[in-house]
């Protein structure tokens, strides 16, 4: 092992010394710098080489400090000194430790490092030319790293600054405590083989400035997992990350804190990550979660004044393998076309669900064809608007080849006007794919049912398919919220010529109904269907006297799924329902709305309207008054009572959950009784997931990102936003825009996601953004589209539009040619 002597000099700089005293010292250590800020140091001519250091790689760990030398700089010193000594041989490299910062003007030595470590104290240790030096060989393309107190150092640069990327906070806790280090990141070395929820003792910065967007996070603190003192960050709390910085490349990690921290084997890992970057030894890609290298731009013009011309009222979106966008219009007008709203007239209702496509060679958009639907009815209270219509579309997967697609509509024509009963269904048509035209003629009609329009609302409508050719279809639970207080949509009294259409109970929460359930049929060519194997029910059950359940059922148990997608790696299926309107909870009913997100992995029983969240029960309401409360739902053995249930009475027992939130909180939960019901106080709620809350609320799933490398185009999203599902909302105040990882160990039981990132500065949000998302989709070449819905309802406007998302960072560095080893590449 050969390393330099530690030199405990401090003669170097008398100056540097002098400042180590009183007062001044205190303020260098407290993280407040903006009002002493040093300019950029002067240009200096440069001999280093570029890059500095070669394929025989040596680090510089620099260990100076202008206070007490902390008793982590020989630890770290030994750690670095046997990540270089240990591993496969294309990763090793020579340590060299000083505490002489002479080395920052001396080209030639310096020259010879391919990275350099600060492992040093707080205060200034670089004179404005030694700090030039150092300016000089980062704009080289050398590497840095920085550990912990290393962003206490040079407090009054801020080119230093921006090299570290942020500064500690005065109130920073100082005791060591054990916290939960989330790990976003799962491709970058440092990160790519830590627990996904990694648990350690160490002494945790609070941040001045949160660098998030600036920089590249690639690991964070959960707060609510220790003490984090005043002037804490919150729920994006980033402890490690990396950027491309002024020519080089730079990786900073506030761990390190503790002697103990540098003889942990998975900090010893993330040391060495991020030493395989700075060194050149590994490519590695810290630009992705920079905002400024994403570009959203929209894609559609407004539509001419009285026409639909480039975009009818979004409703859903699917892009085909070319990467033509097909979206759909539910069938609201224009804001000058008339609403018909009177039973008597034929036309009640009548809308016009129109299909675009929107071709990125061309960037124009077609008007692929339109259908007549029962959906234009706009506006009012819940027994006057509807939701129906034209609902979702999806494509064969062998369109490239047949044209067929798949779209989920009311049509105005099966109407019945006196009982006030429409048809929904799902048919198949075929497009000329040369000319962007939809052959109406061509409907194979696959499945239809009834559903009942003399109310409003929650149609749902969102379609996908798996790896196997099955097709999931969303429907809502096409019931009134609006006569159970906000609560469980579980009153059974008002009907309409004897339908009922206030108890969902009649449809999510019954086995025979196909509304507010997730069905899984498998398409066959001649336009019927067959049911694959492992759905909820077969429809041959003999409970209870058989001819009580549907085979179609995947899913039952949710209130308005209007977005679902399936990853195609796993199979998993994703979901999003929109809840029901209580602002909060009720000791009396139960729990406020929950929008929920579910990652589902079997058949199963998600709960409405017995039980939300994770298992969290209403109250049960029946005849002759539904204003009086009878017992809690139990939602291991739910039952379904009703008078207006025609399935099971027993039902599947509930699965719990993904992601729930309301307007007090992302994932509320309270203590519970001996009989597992919940207090169901707001003072006593727990908020689980605290990166998200609501208010207005209408949740829209989005996809799970699949990098491929092989289609990926000049746009594509990076490599670090694989396995990450994206989970939105209509509304872009405080509810969720955000990118999740989920655990493989718990995913589809229940289990909570592990860490989420806000997407709302790449996918941008307020005035000129995309302020009411509807769908969001990744096209095959890896870029996002995004359909806005617009700033009205039941209606477009000139803010109805498709967006397109795409990255615009670049490669992984260091570039391919730049790497120290070849072999490592």
């Amino acid at each position: 092992m050969q390393s330099a002597p530690h030199h405990r000099s401090r003669s170097r700089r008398a100056a540097a010394a002098a400042l180590t005293a009183g007062a001044l010292a205190a303020s260098l250590l407290s993280g407040g710098t903006a009002a002493m800020a040093r300019p950029f140091p002067e240009q200096r001519a440069s001999a280093l080489p570029s890059p500095p250091g070669g394929k025989n790689v040596k680090v510089l760990v620099f260990h100076a400090s202008a206070t007490e030398e902390s008793p982590t700089v020989d630890a770290g010193i030994e750690a670095i000194e046997s990540i270089g000594l240990t591993g496969p041989a294309e990763q090793r490299f020579k340590t060299v430790a000083t505490d002489d910062a002479s080395v920052f003007t001396n080209d030639k030595r310096l020259g010879t490092f391919n990275a350099v470590v600060f492992l040093t104290g707080g205060g200034d240790v670089l004179d404005p030319e030694q700090e030039a030096g150092l300016e000089s060989y980062l704009k080289a393309g050398g590497g840095f790293l920085g550990i912990h107190d290393a962003a206490r150092t040079e407090p009054y640069s801020d080119w230093f600054t921006g090299l570290i990327g942020a500064r500690p906070a005065s109130g920073s806790p100082t005791a060591v405590q054990r916290a939960v280090v989330e790990i976003p990141d799962r491709s970058h070395p440092a990160t790519k083989d830590l627990p996904l929820e990694w648990k350690r003792p160490d002494t945790w910065f609070n941040w001045t400035s949160n660098p998030t967007g600036k920089v590249h996070t690639v690991a964070k603190v959960r707060e609510s997992s220790y003490q984090p003192g005043t002037g804490a960050n919150g729920v994006d709390h980033p402890v490690s990350w990396c950027r491309d910085y002024d020519g080089g490349r730079s990786f900073y990690t506030a761990m390190g804190g503790t002697v103990e921290s540098f003889a942990e084997t998975d900090f010893r890992d993330h040391l060495r990550g991020a030493l395989l970057w700075t060194t050149r030894l590994s490519r590695a890609d810290c630009k992705a979660t920079i905002d400024a290298n994403y570009a959203a731009v929209r894609v559609t013009q407004p539509n001419q004044p009285g026409q639909q011309d480039q975009i009818g009222e979004p409703h859903g979106m699917v892009v085909a393998p070319d990467g033509r966008v097909l979206y759909i219009g539910r069938g609201g007008g224009t804001n000058e076309a008339p609403v018909v709203t009177d039973w008597n007239n034929p036309d009640i209702g009548k809308g016009i669900g129109q299909i675009h496509i929107y071709d990125p060679a061309t960037k124009k958009v077609t008007l692929a064809g339109a259908l007549t639907v029962f959906g234009n009815k706009g506006g009012g209270d819940e027994l006057t608007k509807v939701e129906e219509g034209l609902l979702g579309i999806e494509l064969d997967p062998g369109f490239e080849s047949n044209g067929w697609v798949y779209l989920h509509y009311t049509p105005h024509s099966g109407l019945d006007r006196d009982k006030q009963v429409a048809e929904r269904r799902v048919s198949r048509f075929t497009l000329d794919r040369a000319t962007n035209k939809l052959d109406l003629a061509s409907e194979k009609v696959l499945l239809k049912w009834p559903v009942q329009v003399h109310s409003c609302c929650h149609a749902g409508g969102g379609m996908a398919w798996d790896s196997k050719g099955n097709l999931y279809i969303a429907t809502g639970d096409n019931n009134s919220s609006g006569f159970s207080d906000g609560y469980s949509g579980n009153n059974p009294q008002p009907n309409y010529k004897g339908l009922s259409f206030a108890d969902a109970r009649r449809t999510a929460g019954n086995t025979h109904n196909l509304n507010g359930k997730i069905l899984r049929i498998h398409p066959e060519p001649d336009g019927t269907y067959t049911l694959p194997e492992g759905n909820l029910f077969t429809g041959k059950e003999q409970d209870e006297g058989g001819g009580k359940t549907r085979g179609e059922i995947y899913v039952m148990g949710v209130r308005n799924p209007a977005r679902i997608s399936v990853d195609k790696k796993t199979d998993i299926l994703y979901a999003g329902w929109v809840g029901p309107d209580a602002g909060a909870p009720s000791t009396t009913w139960g729990p406020a709305k929950y929008d929920t997100f579910a990652a589902i992995t079997k058949a199963g029983n998600h709960g409405w309207p017995f039980c939300m969240g994770n298992k969290q029960p209403y109250r049960d309401r029946n005849l002759p008054d539904p204003t009086k409360p009878l017992g809690w739902y139990d939602c291991d053995a739910p039952k379904n009572e009703s008078p207006n249930n025609d399935g099971l009475v027993n039902l599947p027992p509930v699965t719990g959950n993904t992601i729930w939130y309301s307007p007090q909180g992302g994932a509320p939960d309270f203590p519970r009784n001996a009989a597992g019901v919940p207090s169901y106080k707001n003072e006593e709620a727990t908020y689980l997931l605290p990166w998200l809350k609501g208010g207005g609320q209408a949740t829209m799933d989005g996809p799970v990102y699949r990098y491929d490398a092989a289609k990926a185009g000049a746009g594509a999203w990076p490599e670090y936003w694989d396995g990450k599902w994206f989970v939105g909302d209509f509304y872009d105040a405080d509810n969720p825009r955000h990118a999740v990882l989920t655990d493989p160990k718990t995913v589809g039981k229940g289990g909570l996601p592990v860490t989420a990132e806000s997407l709302k500065k790449i996918i941008p949000v307020g005035q000129g953004g995309i302020r009411n998302l509807m769908d969001w989709k990744f096209a095959p070449d890896g870029s996002l589209y995004v359909l806005d819905y617009g700033r009205g309802f039941f209606t477009s406007d000139s803010q109805s539009a498709l967006w397109h998302v795409t990255y615009t960072g670049g490669a992984a560095t260091p570039a391919a040619k730049d790497l120290a080893r070849k072999a490592a590449q």
